[in-house]
């Protein structure tokens, strides 16, 4: 018998809430974290807002043996698993240490970190470059902190499909979990807000310009005009389900139900695009049809052709504004690596409480997008399973099915039998 995949634990460091209720209490209130940059002197570039994480003090989260030795990025996915470690109820040093996995997603590792260094390298010389930079700016460090500090030894990895990540990364916590592994966290938590990170992003011609944090974000808007990009993320404790009942944990928040992967074809091909091959897949997957989804998260590009790409996947799949549908990202931005973990994340408190966060800032969909787009306010509704979606620059797309579990019984509160 396959074995379920359950989540109980979860920790977010996001734009607009530093812990899981802060942020879902911002998210549900249309709360938005997007505003100008103040992480680095943007004003000679032409996007000028970012997602920033509010009221952060790394020292009061991070061990000071471990601060000269990370980077923002890894600042806040340690602090995120720490919380979603607690949250699960997890005392890492009862369990066994080989039975713990880490598994993360990246987008260009910690940039901030090697963007400081180089100039210390270029400016004054290579005697002021920090040992550190070894191994502090990689791509698999938030993974690799992670399993330091909580002794988690065991299967362990980084997947770099951008924006999609959060959600690869809780796709391999199920194999390793299928595999016999009681416990993976996972997820994925990214900050790129500096020079080094600001460039690539505006080289990609995605990026809105627009200086109004009102206006800036519009996805499935007549008005839209490019994404903003953000910092944060979630780490989520995935667990085998007969091993969180032993251990009695304090919550099971809902299961992976599905999921699915897709790569887009090369441009000039005449084959479709994948996400709605991934969607398709991550229902099959669960053994559910469209008629079982009650909610869609939306990866909500912001781009008007991506966005007609995936109105068009989605309407595809369930018919003309048959599902609800919501991009909460438009008051954090788009997050890289730490997007779709967040959107996880959403789905599954979205699922306790049986509510739809909104998407702000768009009074309705382009009148050519047969999307029923949850705006204005949430819409409180019996929710089963949600249905996530992101894409990674790249041609990247995922697909995540999480419904309650069976365990569950009172949405409302998150209490489980």
């Amino acid at each position: 018998m396959t074995a379920t995949t359950v989540v109980t634990g979860i920790g977010i460091t996001a734009p607009n809430g530093l812990g899981t209720e802060d942020y879902w209490k911002a998210t549900l209130d249309g709360r938005s974290g997007i505003g100008p940059v103040t992480r680095f002197d943007a004003s000679q570039y032409p996007a000028t807002l970012a997602g920033e994480v509010p009221g952060f003090v790394a020292e009061e989260h991070i061990p000071s043996r471990l601060m000269p030795q990370t980077d923002h990025m890894t600042r806040l996915a340690m602090t995120a698993a720490a919380w979603a470690i607690d949250d699960a109820g997890v005392d890492a040093a009862a369990l066994p240490e080989y039975g713990m996995g880490v598994v993360t997603a990246a987008s260009g590792g910690a940039v901030e970190f090697g963007q400081r260094e180089l100039q210390n390298l270029w400016s004054k010389g290579k005697e002021y470059v920090s040992a550190y930079q070894s191994f502090a700016w990689f791509y698999a460090v938030n993974t690799g902190q992670i399993s330091i500090r909580h002794k988690m030894r065991g299967p362990s990895g980084v997947l770099l499909t951008e924006q999609a990540g959060g959600i690869d990364s809780l796709g391999q916590a199920r194999r390793h979990i299928r595999k016999g592994i009681p416990l993976v966290v996972a997820g994925g938590v990214d900050a790129a807000l500096c020079p080094w990170g600001w460039v690539p992003q505006l080289a990609s011609g995605r990026m809105s310009t627009a200086g109004d944090p009102a206006r800036a974000y519009l996805p499935f808007s007549p008005d839209a005009c490019g994404y903003v990009a953000g910092e944060g993320g979630a780490i989520l404790v995935t667990e085998d389900a007969g091993s969180a009942r032993e251990r009695r944990a304090p919550q099971i928040y809902g299961e992976i139900a599905g999921y699915a992967a897709t790569l887009d074809p090369a441009p000039g091909s005449a084959r479709p695009p994948g996400l709605g091959r991934a969607a398709r897949n991550a229902l099959a997957d669960a053994g559910l049809t469209p008629a079982d989804i009650d909610v869609v998260f939306a990866d909500a590009a912001g781009v008007p052709d991506l966005d007609r790409v995936e109105a068009e996947a989605i309407a595809g799949l369930f018919g003309p504004r048959a599902v609800p549908v919501t991009a909460p990202k438009t008051m954090t931005g788009r997050l890289l690596a730490g997007g779709a973990a967040l959107d996880a994340a959403t789905a599954l408190l979205a699922l306790r409480d049986g509510v739809i966060p909104p998407t702000v800032n768009v009074a309705a969909p382009a009148t050519d997008f047969p999307l029923d787009l949850v705006t204005g306010s949430p819409r409180e509704q019996d929710l089963r399973a949600a249905l996530v979606l992101a894409r990674g620059h790249g041609g990247f797309n995922a697909a995540l099915v999480v419904r309650r579990h069976a365990a569950t019984t009172d949405p409302a509160s998150g209490r489980n039998d």
